[in-house]
């Protein structure tokens, strides 16, 4: 595994070393924070180690601004603002993402999977359906990123049901009626393959809650 790459900006370690020139170029076109970006999270993609923003504070850039920028550097930049503090901002950008299978994209919207908005795990939950048919490429990108990190996978599970206990029951009684019960589903039947093995399911049975909240 390779270490994050070395820029003056920690965004830019949001992503693999070669697409560094890449997020500069994205840098270049975004407002200034209004505060520093809040509780990096380290993960592997491909083989390397990246440090993506908990949250991002920057305002949006100009529309004019996006549109200067190639498609994958528009691409970069929609993964960056699916971190930011509004969670309106975040899915918007979420969603000229969600369909990708570039590796570098996944952690973004895994790390989302486990986040509280679920106007935004149904956005994930229909977006990735076809990562139950084995051999499609988001079944293996999304299988090979949580083997390639399980030790964020088992937290994204607890907090997916956390979250369900603390602010979502009174919409979803049952834990396997909500949409991020759904989508850990996926996400681990994707993983079972790439590991050749059932992956660890970490969601309460029936109604226990033992442990979360």
């Amino acid at each position: 595994m390779q270490a994050p790459t070395d820029s003056g900006n920690p965004l830019v370690t949001a992503f693999p070393a070669e697409l560094a020139s890449d997020a500069e170029a994205v840098l270049a076109v975004m407002p200034a924070a209004r505060l520093q970006p809040l509780a990096s999270f380290s993960v592997v993609v491909a083989g390397r180690q990246v440090s993506i923003p908990g949250r991002l504070y920057n305002d949006e850039p100009p529309a004019e601004a996006v549109a200067s920028l190639s498609p994958r550097r528009r691409q970069l930049l929609h993964c960056l603002y699916s971190r930011h503090c509004d969670g309106v901002v975040r899915q918007r950008h979420l969603e000229k993402i969600v369909g990708s299978t570039d590796p570098w994209v996944v952690p973004f919207v895994v790390q989302l999977a486990g986040e509280y908005v679920v106007e935004i795990l149904v956005v994930i939950r229909e977006a990735l359906r076809d990562l139950s048919t084995p051999g499609t490429r988001g079944h293996l990108a999304y299988g090979q990123f949580v083997v390639d990190n399980p030790a964020f996978f088992a937290r994204t599970q607890r907090r997916v049901v956390s979250y369900w206990s603390c602010y979502h029951r009174g919409a979803y009684a049952s834990f396997q009626g909500y949409p991020g019960c759904t989508l850990l589903d996926l996400l681990r039947a994707a993983a079972s393959d790439r590991a050749g093995r059932p992956w660890p399911n970490l969601a309460p049975a029936g109604g226990r809650v033992h442990g979360y909240c």
